[in-house]
């Protein structure tokens, strides 16, 4: 079937699939300014919501090889602050893999939807990780750390929160420095929503009572931290993939425990990515969904075959992944 069949008339965002060093597909639709006509481009801006926290995986696990850090340091014994009824003894390859019972400031077991939470706390003051603190520091310990798998924000706000902490950078800066600079991708990065760069894409939210859309600015953090955030564009994570998967941003065997299944049977996870189980093995991807934004990307290392999907509509990109991968995988 061809590509742009499987895709269809509706989708508004980016597509780039490739095979190898071959791009067999690449095509943006929809705008990304809706009022002005401003169409999406190959080389818009995407926000990705919480597919940041793979980036947020790799300076961390960069840490580790470096000898700052290891995987059984426990979070009480690098803060300096009262962590009241939060577990001190939660390690960092808990918190990696989603297993550390932190609690987290966006239950997605609870609340359905980003939004809720900027009912009573203006998302305007989100521009930094701490800025969160309020919004868990007092809660319980969801369960017992290390006891079960369950998808955790907070973890990986924590994670940023060490990064800063072991560097003395803010954490977007260090990914810069140590992520998206080796990997050519100049184009990512977490911006500020009053202080967008050129290029990037607005989101927006379908009004079905008015049959119209609104902008997703009050609807997510100002700016990103290590739960998502970032803006990137399809070809910047290509690059990503290709660093990765060759040992150019973590040593061959780091990359591969990164892509280990951590998480037992249930849900598949690694270390800040998700695994999609194979007849043999895991395809690793990662994903996001706020208000307005979609996002997804897995690798297939059989095939080679690498997909990028975003929406600044909020789209389903889940099941557009679907089709497509299984289009050149049948």
């Amino acid at each position: 079937m061809d590509i742009k069949d499987l895709i269809g008339m509706d989708f508004r965002g980016c597509v780039l699939i490739q095979i190898g060093n071959e791009t067999v597909f690449q095509k943006s639709f929809g705008y990304a300014d809706l009022p002005n006509k401003i169409p999406n481009e190959n080389d818009t801006k995407f926000a990705t919501a919480s597919a940041g926290k793979v980036f947020v995986a790799v300076g961390i696990l960069q840490l580790i090889e470096r000898g700052l850090l290891n995987f059984d340091d426990e979070i009480g014994n690098i803060f300096n602050f009262h962590l009241k009824d939060i577990d001190g003894t939660i390690t960092i390859e808990e918190l990696l893999t989603h297993t550390s019972g932190i609690p987290d400031y966006f239950d997605e077991g609870v609340m359905s939807d980003y939004e809720e939470l900027w009912r009573d706390f203006p998302n305007y003051k989100i521009r930094s990780n701490k800025d969160l603190l309020p919004l868990f520091i007092d809660k319980p310990m969801m369960y017992p750390r290390g006891s079960r798998f369950q998808y955790n924000n907070t973890g990986f706000v924590v994670l940023a929160m060490i990064i800063e902490k072991i560097t003395g950078s803010v954490f977007d800066e260090y990914l810069r420095e140590n992520v998206f600079a080796p990997c050519g991708m100049v184009s990512t990065g977490y911006y500020e929503l009053d202080r967008l760069p050129a290029k990037c894409a607005v989101n927006y939210i379908y009004n079905e009572k008015g049959d119209d859309y609104r902008t997703n600015i009050f609807s997510v953090d100002a700016k990103g931290t290590g739960a998502g955030g970032a803006f990137t564009t399809v070809n910047d994570i290509s690059l990503f993939w290709e660093h990765l998967i060759s040992g150019q941003l973590l040593s061959p065997e780091m990359a591969t425990a990164m892509m280990a299944n951590h998480s037992g049977d249930a849900q598949c996870y690694g270390y800040g990515i998700w695994l999609k189980k194979l007849d043999k093995g895991y395809s690793p991807y990662f994903q996001g969904c706020d208000p307005g934004v979609s996002f997804i990307s897995s690798y297939d290392a059989d095939k080679r075959l690498m997909i990028v999907l975003v929406s600044n509509y909020g789209d389903n990109v889940w099941e557009l992944l679907k089709k497509i991968f299984n289009n050149f995988t049948k």
